[in-house]
């Protein structure tokens, strides 16, 4: 009965505290890439969004410059 209090003591408890720490690690990793995943989500939304506006103004930019050079032309 000693014996397996010892085992209890000084090779299954601490085994179960492993586990345990490890569990709640993974359980705030788990929370922490969800997090990055929708800051990461969101960031390449508002870059699409920036580079398609940059790219109408660029559009309107090359517009006007060929207008001017039409008018220039005549």
């Amino acid at each position: 009965m000693e014996v397996l209090n010892a085992i209890m003591q000084w090779v299954v408890a601490p085994v179960a505290a492993v586990v345990v720490w490890i569990y709640v690690r993974m359980q705030q990793q788990a929370v922490d890439i969800a997090v990055i995943q929708a800051t990461q989500a969101a960031n390449k939304e508002a870059h699409d969004r920036e580079f398609k506006e940059v790219k109408s103004s660029f559009t309107k930019v090359l517009d006007k410059l060929e207008n001017i050079e039409a008018h220039l032309r005549k």
